[in-house]
């Protein structure tokens, strides 16, 4: 591992002030609050920061529900967001994501705001033995071009980068319309969650819009997301602890028979949560008919594209669009 100087500051503008930075590489200092991914790419020696900034403390962990809507603080942990009886009645996306994601102890320590900003999964990036990795070392190339994608992305790459993002709750959250406040040494800001990761483009070892002295402090989801019909399906290799080939949150209204809104994200698929505003206009008036939504579901497969081992993914993100709304429409 990496010697690295822990700073513990005494409050938030003193942490702000150290300027450290998430979702780089190349970041001289870091932000770590729950840790659980974050210590292991430190043991692999992926991440190397000269120091590491402890939020422990410093950070809202409250949940709260009113007229406007959800509230998460970003030290709120996953076991304690899933298990909120108000999330499970009224947001129950969120709480089908996270309980779909990792395992009990990890979501006993994972936090909201970590759990949006982990790093990618790519076998590429997380061992150190590859040398060609854009993400992990900027200009090296990309081995997962050429290599074993089977897990990569099909929407929204690059010729530098195939990785996709990992979080589970990341694409209830973007299905859900949420946004995150972020807090810096110059103010509060507040954006949308859809656009906190950027796509790889020729520089995806810049994967989020924050800057240095920034920090996630909550997340919100708005008021009119409340008691929709939701499901949160995700296709894997096995039952438990393991990341999404492919998965699909939605949320519907429903008037009788049909579909009166429809939101639709997917994960698995690119380098961050892939909202499908095409899909979402094709269902909203069409009948819960397999045929039908089985027409609005093509529409993901705009403008993807499959790298060999990873062709696979776009039937099956069309197959699971699908079976999520005829889930979430058989749900009173």
């Amino acid at each position: 591992m990496h010697p690295f100087i822990l700073e513990r500051p005494r409050d938030m503008p003193a942490a702000l002030a150290l300027r450290a930075q998430a979702g780089r590489n190349d970041a001289p200092a870091e932000y770590i609050a729950g840790g659980t991914d974050m210590m292991q790419l430190l043991q692999e020696d992926v991440r190397r920061p000269d120091r590491l900034v402890s939020l422990a403390g410093l950070l809202d962990n409250s949940i709260e529900i009113g007229p406007h809507g959800l509230r998460l603080g970003a030290a709120a942990t996953m076991a304690e967001v899933a298990a909120h009886q108000g999330v499970v009645e009224q947001f129950s996306l969120i709480s089908q994501a996270l309980l779909n994601s990792a395992s009990p102890q990890v979501r006993n320590q994972a936090t909201m705001g970590g759990n949006l900003l982990q790093r990618t999964r790519c076998p590429y990036f997380r061992d150190i033995g590859y040398e060609a990795c854009n993400k992990r070392a900027p200009g090296s190339g990309c081995a997962a071009m050429d290599g074993e994608n089977r897990w990569h992305a099909v929407l929204g790459t690059s010729d530098a980068c195939i990785a996709v993002h990992p979080s589970d709750l990341a694409v209830a959250l973007v299905a859900l319309d949420a946004a995150i406040e972020i807090r810096g040494a110059d103010g509060q800001r507040t954006t949308p969650l859809a656009d906190l990761h950027r796509l790889p483009g020729g520089t995806p070892h810049l994967e989020t819009v924050l800057e240095p002295g920034e920090v996630i402090t909550a997340i919100t989801v708005p008021a009119n997301a409340a008691g929709l019909r939701s499901h949160y399906l995700k296709v894997r290799d096995r039952a438990s602890f393991e990341f999404a080939v492919v998965s699909a949150a939605v949320a519907i209204e429903t008037d009788g028979s049909r579909i009166r809104q429809a939101r639709v994200a997917l994960g698995g698929v690119a380098a961050k949560p892939w909202r499908l505003p095409s899909v979402e206009r094709a269902l909203t008036g069409t009948s819960l008919d397999p045929s039908e939504l089985r027409a609005a579901a093509v529409l993901a497969a705009d403008g993807a594209r499959g790298r060999g081992h990873n062709d696979f993914k776009i039937e099956l993100m069309q197959r699971a669009i699908v079976r999520a709304v005829e889930t979430a429409g058989g749900r009173a």
